[in-house]
């Protein structure tokens, strides 16, 4: 029987490689969700350590769900200062900060098992750890609305949930390519509230295929690449200690921390758009503890796929001028 319709008009051409990574997860419409989803799988969680530097999204679901938490601090290499000795029922929640984490993980792997959540939101590509709960965000890597990947240790079926539509939430990947970045960036914060509060479902056939029509061996290449070149040019007045790339798999930005304060408004003056991570974290760390110095001073220079050394030089250069 035929159900999808045959001719008529032609839709976006997205070629559908069969596969991306993680599809073999959860996969559902957002990394918050999947947060949720790996709490609400688990059914024993009676409370979480959090590191005070993180995005404020992923205490959204922890409060929807009223699982109590507790903030823990890292150090300068971005590790936890004071490993938490964890009861029954608890469990610690890692960021893998900028992607560029993956060895350290595996070290808290060993020692906390099946009680460490890892959010990988940052890490698109690291491989989950076999017996460790762990989410995804393909935002933070490609151009899709939405969406967000699970591994738990105890799946929920996932035809228990709606599938998500997006064809209504693509304005600004669609305005970035006719009008440029700053035509979309309303709608690109107005996608980005949508994601507040929605209930747990799939994802939507769009953002999959989306996502396989990618050719991820590219993205990752190319970020290595960039991420190389601007290590080689700016490790010598970059404050943060980066890691060797031995040790990740694929950074989503270069982590520059800086004294000068004014670097990242001249950068955003200069159209290379840097974010900050995160300024929520100013509000729960005080003045002085080196988180709230992170959140200030630390600048997540872009690698992304897009670009390539051409701009990394101009990037370089500026910094360093």
């Amino acid at each position: 029987m035929i159900t999808s319709g045959i001719g008529g008009y032609f839709e976006l051409e997205l070629p559908d490689r069969g596969h991306f990574f993680h599809d073999d997860g959860v996969l559902l419409n957002s990394g918050r969700n999947a947060l949720e989803y790996v709490l609400w799988s688990l059914a024993d969680v009676k409370g979480l350590y959090l590191p005070y530097y993180t995005c404020d999204v992923v205490v959204e679901p922890i409060e929807k769900l009223g699982v109590p938490y507790t903030f823990y601090q890292i150090d300068s290499k971005l590790e936890i200062e004071d490993l938490p000795s964890l009861k029954s029922g608890e469990y610690l929640v890692y960021t893998n900060y900028f992607g560029l984490k993956d060895e350290y993980i595996t070290a808290l792997a060993d020692q906390y098992g099946q009680q460490l959540i890892v959010d990988n939101a940052q890490a698109w590509f690291a491989e989950p750890i076999k017996g460790v709960s762990t989410i995804y965000s393909p935002r933070k890597y490609v151009g899709v609305p939405d969406g967000g990947v699970a591994y738990s240790l105890k799946n929920i079926e996932e035809i228990t949930f709606e599938r998500d539509l997006s064809f209504d939430h693509c304005a600004h990947l669609l305005k970035r390519i006719d009008l440029g970045p700053s035509e979309g960036y309303a709608d690109f914060k107005s996608n980005s509230i949508r994601l507040i509060g929605q209930p747990i479902r799939r994802m939507s056939e769009l953002t999959r295929r989306m996502l396989s029509s990618i050719d991820f061996e590219i993205v990752k290449s190319r970020r290595r690449e960039n991420f190389d070149y601007l290590h080689e040019h700016l490790h010598k007045t970059n404050h943060f200690d980066v890691p060797s790339m031995d040790s990740f798999s694929c950074p989503m930005v270069y982590p520059y921390l800086t004294e000068d304060e004014t670097l990242k408004r001249k950068l955003i003056d200069n159209k290379v758009f840097v974010a900050t991570y995160w300024p929520n974290v100013k509000e729960w760390a005080k003045e002085g503890m080196l988180e709230h110095d992170l959140a200030e001073m630390l600048i997540p220079i872009p690698i992304d796929q897009r670009y390539g050394i051409k701009e990394m030089g101009l990037i370089k250069d500026f910094v360093l001028k």
